[in-house]
């Protein structure tokens, strides 16, 4: 079966439908999938349900499919960069299931291992816990977690090859690989792409049985979310 498609609307082709659940890997806006955000942005399918770490920034990532309504649940472990998110959830207008962050990682990697749910004593006596079953191990209180899945996942990675093959760089490597493992369909887009056996097999981190379909970016679109400086230090004339 061939991967490798022309453009990201290509690789997205036939596959966006109103009411579906989207894994979208990064974190803020450090490894996110823009190219394929984007197609689903122009697509203009509705009632989506996103799995992320956050909602992205207003303009950027994720936040634009805010900005158009697209969004009809998050589940995310953090909100606090995107006001456009913030106010339509405030008004009621999009549904929000809140995660601690090891908990959201840890619900999409057991969905991606087939692993239903599995207990953490992470959120115990806390809203977080209220509604979902308990247990006792070793004289502690633990809560269940359910395992997520989703229908599409999108990812980015630094490399990839014709067979699916995935490689991150640095702190890309962040919630790509699980969710990668973790949908019916999964679709990456690369900033590089190389042949079959180019890729040191040590260095693979997603191997390519997860991956359906890849398209190779002809421009790379990496920001900053927030950028701090000190101020210098005044210098002194002898």
């Amino acid at each position: 079966m061939r991967k490798i498609h022309s453009t990201a609307a290509a690789a997205l082709a036939g596959v966006l439908r109103d009411d579906m659940t989207i894994m979208s890997g990064g974190f803020g806006v450090c490894g996110i999938p823009s190219a394929l955000i984007d197609v689903v942005l122009e697509s203009g399918v509705k009632g989506l349900t996103l799995i992320s770490n956050n909602p992205g920034a207003e303009g950027l990532g994720l936040g634009k499919l805010f900005a158009t309504r697209q969004v009809r649940k998050l589940i995310c472990s953090y909100a606090g960069e995107n006001a456009q998110f913030a106010r339509q959830f405030l008004a009621g207008e999009v549904e929000v299931e809140f995660n601690p962050q090891g908990t959201l990682a840890e619900r999409i990697r057991a969905g991606g291992a087939g692993i239903p749910a599995f207990y953490t004593r992470t959120g115990v006596g806390t809203v977080i816990a209220e509604g979902k079953p308990l247990a006792e191990f070793d004289g502690k209180t633990y809560l269940m977690e359910r395992g997520l899945r989703a229908d599409l996942a999108l990812v980015h990675a630094w490399q990839g090859d014709s067979e699916g093959n995935l490689v991150y760089r640095m702190t890309a490597r962040n919630f790509n690989p699980m969710m990668a493992s973790a949908a019916d369909l999964t679709v990456a887009e690369v900033e590089h792409l190389l042949e079959p056996g180019q890729i040191d097999p040590d260095h693979i981190i997603t191997p390519g049985i997860f991956v359906d379909r890849i398209v190779r970016l002809d421009v790379v679109d990496k920001r900053i979310e927030q950028r701090t400086v000190r101020r210098r230090a005044a210098t002194v004339e002898e």
